[in-house]
């Protein structure tokens, strides 16, 4: 009897994997694994770049070691579009309201290289050893608006900062060329407008609306986990007839 494949957590900016309890406490019959990534945390002196996060990403692959669904949100669909082509058994690649570039883009090329108004950039940071960073301002409006208020203050309270490396290096590969994909979109989302999210959903093979902010795993656990187990569902290979 065939299994679904495991399931792959890849968090955004600022954030760490305890931002996915709530999806995870709704698929408790899954395998689930999340990635911390090596540019989010709270000492600007050791965070990693874009590269790093997806060694990790690649790494949590390779420990599965067999079919693996990848889910990135936000940010994270950055290094989940750089590893997840030559990762390993990548079924499927999921962008939540996520970035999905080309090769030679970088996070920043969305914009123009304008910083976004609810990022607070240190470029030149106090101590000798930090590395550029940016913290989120305004996070309640532009991250968990929909978020129900006490949860939002808890997620506000954990933010870290997140590397500016991460955010101006570019893709050199691009997994959503060769790996089926889907893309989530948040039609409520106060963080990536919805004609972005749109724009680069074109990219994809499937696109499913999601009514929320830019948090459904905190915001609407149940109905997400709804969704990526319908996407895990996609990946069982077809029944084979019975011999006449």
């Amino acid at each position: 009897m065939s299994t679904l494949p495991t399931l792959v957590l890849v968090h955004g900016a600022w954030h760490g994997t305890w931002c996915w309890q709530p999806l995870i406490d709704q698929l408790p019959d899954l395998d689930i694994r999340t990635v911390a990534l090596p540019s989010s945390g709270q000492d600007p002196a050791v965070l990693g770049d874009l590269y790093d996060d997806a060694e990790a990403v690649a790494n949590a692959v390779a420990a599965v070691g067999g079919p693996t669904v990848l889910v990135g949100h936000s940010y994270g669909g950055s290094p989940l579009t750089e590893a997840a082509a030559t990762a390993g058994d990548v079924r499927r690649v999921i962008y939540l309201s996520a970035l999905m570039q080309d090769v030679g883009d970088s996070v920043l090329s969305l914009v123009d290289g304008v910083y976004p108004p609810f990022w607070d950039v240190h470029e030149e940071p106090q101590g000798r050893t930090d590395h550029a960073y940016f913290e989120a301002v305004h996070a309640l409006d532009a991250l968990y608006g929909d978020v129900e208020p006490h949860l939002a203050q808890q997620s506000v309270a954990r933010l870290g900062r997140q590397s500016l490396a991460s955010v101006t290096q570019q893709l050199t590969q691009a997994a959503w060329r060769t790996v089926p994909s889907t893309y989530i979109l948040c039609e409520q989302d106060m963080a990536i407008p919805l004609p972005l999210q749109e724009a680069m959903a074109a990219r994809a093979q499937r696109t499913v609306r999601l009514r929320s902010g830019h948090s459904p795993f905190l915001s609407q656990p149940l109905e997400l986990a709804r969704i990526l187990r319908q996407e895990l569902a996609l990946q069982l290979p077809e029944p084979q007839s019975a011999p006449a």
